[in-house]
């Protein structure tokens, strides 16, 4: 197969899809390895690292599409991309269709397999492909939250550790998931003082054993969120479900209640948001204030830790994409119920229920066209 990795244009994202190292591997497996030029600087990786691994250098994306078999990308396509898609090529990167309609729309009209990182799962219903972005995500979280809290960037002035005989801020984490539980232990290494939010109880019991002694794992309710975001200096958005939109936790009738400069930071903005206030910022312009409330839903965090990024998202796609390419996209879901799970909208049909859902559209059991 002709796999082609594409280099990245939304605003400021530095990531890549395939390391140098990752193209090694496509190679061994008797696969030919475009690369387009430059796409891995911005992660440190050079022209010259990708063609000693065996890739060949390509000048534009056009030419990618035009040739590739399947095409490779950590962000979705833009729309000057939308028309440069082929009928029946493979796009394997994250999609996040259930927060962005026209791309539908353009991915049903090209006709092509479009298979979304972030909902192949496996049996036990964890995300691999999206766990990698999620552990960063989470733990960048905090660091961010932590630095608009600093006066200078408009917070109110609260260090999030406290120092001997101040006490911590606090911080409340919503969704005890991999990104949830990154981003409280983040916190809790700072020593601020942490709630931490699921509505699993097996979840929560897990949660009580693990965390440190300064994170309350507690239940998720619109009661507990209400009273929580009241005395919080940092409010993390960390709740997924998987391919659907994100549900709005906290509402705007809360912000007026939360402290002048506190800070929240949603990290579901990829499938919507999980505040009602949120809108997507980019790392140029990552933050704006709503009632006092400093808003930080950059719909990229790990963009700004590329090469870390780019090394753990190759780890995890780089074993699927290899089989996709080694067995085709159809054997690849017949024999592989994981890959299967990714499909999100092949062949003109939406097969992916959850982006189905968001915009009323025809479901099509991706069995059918198997």
């Amino acid at each position: 197969m002709i796999v082609g990795i594409l280099k990245e244009i939304k605003a400021e994202e530095n990531r890549v899809c395939m390391t140098p190292a990752g193209v090694e591997v496509m190679r061994q497996n008797g696969h030919t390895v475009l690369v387009e030029e430059n796409a891995g600087t911005g992660s440190g990786f050079t022209n010259e690292q990708y063609t000693a691994a065996g890739a060949e250098l390509i000048a534009t994306a056009a030419e990618i599409f035009e040739k590739a078999d399947m095409v490779m990308h950590v962000k979705e396509p833009l729309p000057a991309e939308y028309d440069l898609i082929r009928k029946d090529q493979i796009v394997f990167t994250y999609l996040h269709l259930a927060a962005a309609e026209e791309l539908t729309h353009a991915l049903i009209k090209s006709g092509s397999i479009n298979i979304a990182y972030e909902t192949i799962q496996k049996a036990d219903g964890s995300l691999p492909l999206l766990t990698p972005m999620s552990e960063v995500a989470g733990r960048m979280a905090i660091q961010q939250g932590a630095k608009y809290l600093e006066m200078a960037q408009g917070g109110q002035g609260v260090l999030l550790g406290g120092v001997p005989g101040v006490e911590p801020g606090v911080v409340t984490v919503i969704g005890g998931g991999v990104v949830g539980t990154h981003a409280a232990k983040m916190a809790c290494g700072l020593g601020a003082q942490v709630y931490l939010l699921d509505m699993s109880l097996d979840r929560l019991r897990y949660l009580s054993d693990v965390m440190p002694a300064n994170c309350i794992p507690m239940m998720s309710s619109p009661a507990t969120i209400r009273e929580l975001v009241k005395k919080s200096d940092v409010v993390v958005g960390a709740v997924l479900i998987p391919g659907a939109k994100a549900p709005r936790l906290v509402t705007r009738d809360m912000l007026p209640t939360m402290k002048e400069g506190s800070v929240l930071v949603d990290v579901a903005i990829d499938q919507g948001g999980c505040f009602e206030t949120s809108k997507a910022t980019t790392h140029g312009d990552p933050t704006y204030v709503v009632d006092g409330v400093i808003h930080y839903c950059v719909a990229n965090m790990p963009g700004a830790v590329a090469k870390t990024s780019a090394m753990a998202l190759t780890n995890a796609t780089l074993p699927y994409a290899v089989e996709i390419a080694n067995k085709g996209w159809k054997k690849a879901m017949q024999e592989n119920n994981e890959i299967k799970l990714g499909a999100n909208v092949v062949n003109g049909k939406v097969t992916y229920k959850g982006v189905a859902d968001a915009f009323d559209m025809e479901y099509t059991d991706i069995d059918a066209l198997l």
